[in-house]
């Protein structure tokens, strides 16, 4: 069952997704060649927790950290490590997720650590516009199957691949939350988008094939050619007008809901 939220609702969860995108930009300053991806997993649960939230991802289906740390090949889930030490050149998808007064907020960011090749530069970027041209598409009356075409055709233009196997959701009371919203397939498919919905879209681009595999930890997703891969993510409200992205740092003046 698909959830459409009132007002009230979606400006809770706004306050969630300001928490989350509050605490990447915190992450985001303290990734550099030596940070541990433990040092960062620490220092976003004791943020989260000075808020009065709750690290969404830690605990669930026994997943033993707040955060998703990926480097390089690894696409989601990455599991932190004190022992896992960024290096110059690498790039590091961390998503964070919160739970404040009852909702949820997730979003996502890959960085550069120190300076990175340009195939790594240019896979960050494309994978960030690709969000952002989804995000373009969610609009009432618009189809679930809109968001994840014209992610697919962006990335696929600049000779990269989506990944199949995991996809964007709902999410409101619960992290995951019905639609499922793949980054692929055919517009004007799957449920129509309505004032209320709630939506984490979130692109998992591979600089080579799409073929992923799970490792032994059963979390870690990476690519199966070892190619590297990029995660961006937002949750985003389908209003009236403009889509209202609530993991934004700041809501754009243009935004009427």
């Amino acid at each position: 069952m698909i959830v459409c939220r009132s007002k009230g609702e979606i400006d809770r969860m706004r306050e969630a997704g300001r928490l989350v995108s509050e605490v990447l930009t915190e992450l985001a300053a303290h990734v550099a060649p030596g940070v541990s991806t433990g040092d960062l997993d620490a220092l976003a649960e004791r943020r989260i927790l000075q808020a009065g939230a709750t690290p969404a991802f830690k605990g669930y289906h026994g997943y033993p950290a707040a955060i998703c740390a990926s480097i390089n090949d690894e696409i989601i889930h990455g599991i932190p490590s004190g022992r896992r030490l960024l290096q110059e050149g690498d790039i590091v998808s961390i998503d964070v997720g919160a739970s404040l007064d009852g909702y949820f907020g997730d979003s996502a960011v890959t960085l550069p650590v120190g300076q990175v090749s340009e195939k790594a530069a240019t896979l960050l970027r494309v994978t960030e516009e690709a969000l952002i041209k989804a995000i373009e598409r969610v609009r009432p009356g618009g189809r679930v199957s809109d968001i994840g075409h014209t992610v697919q055709q962006h990335v696929e233009s600049y000779g990269f691949s989506v990944v199949r196997e995991f996809v964007g959701h709902g999410i409101g009371q619960r992290m995951h939350e019905e639609p499922q919203v793949p980054n692929y397939g055919e517009p004007g498919r799957g449920p129509r988008l309505s004032q209320g919905m709630v939506l984490a879209i979130e692109p998992m681009v591979n600089a080579g094939k799409p073929a992923v595999k799970v490792l032994a930890d059963g979390w870690t997703a990476v690519t199966r050619d070892g190619s590297l891969s990029a995660h961006f993510e937002h949750t985003v409200a389908v209003t009236a007008g403009e889509p209202w992205i609530l993991t934004a740092r700041e809501v754009p003046a243009a935004v009427r809901h």
